[in-house]
């Protein structure tokens, strides 16, 4: 054989080899991943032609299959959809498994997950029809509702959770969608609703409770009042610098208080009326006695850099490392490159609530197969002990002085105590601040915790506090709950 047919014969050979290769590597190895793609039209068709489990609310659906006349078989219908679609999110044939619940527990509710694959044995034997299982999430319908009336029209967020468990009770998010308009079968129709709402400004497919992240302004001074009280240098009486203007080191810039004059006699303040009335200068002095590293080792006992699911998966909060001094009573105050989800801060005041313990957030009660068998219940679980039980009993009497004739009072709920901190964060140059209210009730047996974010200070704009805007939201979302 000559040298130029034993080159082909090797290189035909070595393409073979390959094609062998690529094709076993495809079917065994990238299978799986392969299948799971929620855009594979294949998995797409084969998902739509048996019926997808439902999510539930209390037991009743919020999105489910329908039987249809056409060769998909079903389409997914979402009652209440713009109330509850950052939690559900949607199922399209177009654009698969979309966010929420639908993407995060996809391999269930289409039947394909690990569980239920004895299932999927015995109904290929029997001829019976697969199902998708069950989810039934841990959100209170009546905080859900008193949540999205209370934003209304304004952009934002709220979350509830409990503090007990870490059960989300409610998570709002505005402007919102609606899930049926990326569901049907007219493809033409569900593309021009996909392009049209990818378009808006407003970003309604964006879950602002979990994906959005904010400065949250005066709100993290339970944070920074919580590495105080840790240090083992102040009490909840402790007496501090507060100035009508504060001199910063390293700068010529200088911080002030939100309102005119200095916190106290003497430029100075107890720990407790510094965070009643929201006292930019005593927090800011206290970042500077404490330096940055104690302010994020703090807020990372409360959840902050943590990537955690819900099982959504939910953007980390941050306090940035290595800032300067000017930097860090800045983000004292909740301000310079501090950014946080409203769950984290829902988080912040649970941990408070819940003796200074953070349970891990989740909305997922039960799981069942399609014959109500469970498949997996909800468990909860210790995230962090963020601050020992006699600091926390410090900040919740602290927090308790802002709700009862602090920043917060429209927060107050007849017959009940309620802890709150409010927040009023700047985050462009020539843009309304933010407004923010934290808050948990019963203060004296906390049942819920709750965050509330509007954004550009929502209708009143440049006049927006947090106490006036995010706190009436709050109180509306804790009654719901408490009634």
């Amino acid at each position: 054989m000559n040298a130029p047919i034993r080159r082909l014969s090797v290189l035909v050979l070595v393409l073979f080899g390959s094609l062998l290769l690529s094709s076993t590597y495809i079917q065994f190895v990238q299978a799986s991943s392969l299948r799971e793609k929620p855009n594979n039209r294949r998995t797409l068709l084969e998902n739509y032609s048996r019926q997808r489990g439902p999510i539930l609310i209390t037991g009743k659906p919020v999105a489910r299959s329908v039987a249809t006349d056409d060769e998909l078989k079903y389409v997914r219908q979402y009652s209440n959809g713009e109330l509850y679609s950052h939690l559900t999110g949607y199922y399209s044939f177009v654009y698969g498994a979309g966010a929420g619940i639908e993407r995060s527990e996809n391999d269930l509710l289409s039947g394909q997950a690990d569980q239920l694959f004895y299932r999927r044995v015995v109904d290929v034997l029997t001829g019976r029809e697969q199902q998708g299982a069950s989810v039934e999430l841990t959100v209170d319908p009546a905080a859900q509702k008193a949540a999205a009336d209370g934003l209304g029209e304004q952009r934002g967020a709220v979350v509830a959770l409990d503090p007990r468990t870490g059960a989300i009770l409610a998570m709002a998010s505005n402007p919102t969608y609606d899930p049926n308009e990326l569901a049907g079968h007219d493809l033409t129709t569900v593309q021009a609703n996909y392009k049209r709402l990818l378009a808006d400004d407003d970003d309604p497919l964006i879950n602002r409770s979990i994906q959005a992240l904010y400065p949250p302004g005066s709100t993290f001074k339970v944070v920074t009042a919580a590495a105080a009280l840790s240090s083992g240098r102040y009490t909840e009486n402790s007496v501090v610098p507060g100035p009508a203007v504060l001199d910063l080191p390293q700068t010529t810039a200088n911080l002030r208080n939100d309102f005119a004059g200095s916190c106290g006699p003497n430029d100075k303040v107890d720990l407790t009326r510094a965070l009643q009335i929201s006292c930019n200068t005593a927090f800011a002095s206290l970042g500077l006695a404490l330096g940055d590293d104690a302010i994020r080792a703090q807020a990372e006992k409360f959840g902050f850099g943590d990537r955690i699911g819900v099982p959504m998966p939910v953007a980390p909060s941050i306090v940035p490392a290595d800032m300067n001094k000017p930097q860090t009573a800045q983000a004292a105050i909740g301000q310079y490159d501090v950014r946080v989800t409203p769950l984290q801060m829902a988080m912040v005041a649970a941990g408070v609530a819940n003796d200074g313990v953070v349970m891990a957030p989740y909305s997922v009660k039960t799981v069942r197969g399609p014959d109500l068998d469970v498949l997996d219940q909800a468990k909860p679980q210790e995230l962090s002990r963020a601050v020992d039980s006699s600091v926390a009993d410090q900040l919740t009497r602290m927090m308790e002085k802002v709700v009862e004739s602090g920043t917060g009072t429209r927060a107050q709920i007849p017959g009940i105590k309620v802890a709150g901190k409010t927040g009023t964060a700047q985050h462009a140059k020539g843009e309304p601040p933010h407004a923010w209210f934290i808050c948990f009730a019963p203060a004296d047996d906390p049942k819920v915790a709750v965050a509330v974010v509007v954004e550009d200070g929502g209708k009143a704009g440049n006049e927006a506090f947090g106490g006036r805007i995010a706190a009436p939201i709050a109180k509306s979302v804790m009654e719901a709950v408490l009634r």
